[in-house]
């Protein structure tokens, strides 16, 4: 399971779509190593109380996008070779993120200029292969 996975039921963004981003996110920072196995579509699930066929329609994307592949009834992995990087496609997974994290923030008290100094000190501080 990618670390800290937090779905907001709340949010305007789309379950499959929260999903599918922390997913990228955990690829791309190397919580998920290339060729390590994922949980199953129902323990993930399960753990993050979302229906099946949401993670169902996020596994097939991100199988369809090159971060996953599904090797029979072996199971799903993370891709041996990640996709090349799309900036587009980044930009409106990091805007559906910052998204969660104003209204987290928002919730926790955090004044707007505290959160933009969090996230500026962490961009600056946390190498990428880290989060």
């Amino acid at each position: 399971m990618p670390p800290n996975l937090s779905i907001d039921p709340a949010s305007r963004t789309p379950i499959y779509v929260q999903l599918c981003a922390q997913i990228r996110a955990a690829i791309g920072s190397g919580a998920l190593s290339p060729g390590e196995r994922m949980p199953t579509m129902r323990a993930v699930a399960l753990e993050a109380r979302i229906d099946l066929n949401t993670v169902q329609k996020s596994y097939s994307e991100l199988e369809r996008e090159g971060f996953l592949s599904t090797r029979g009834s072996r199971g799903t992995f993370v891709a041996s070779v990640p996709p090349v990087p799309d900036p587009a496609r980044g930009a409106a997974e990091m805007l559906a993120l910052a998204r969660q994290c104003v209204a987290s923030a928002r919730v926790a008290g955090l004044e707007p200029a505290e959160l933009g100094r969090l996230i500026v000190e962490l961009a600056t501080t946390t190498s990428h292969r880290e989060s």
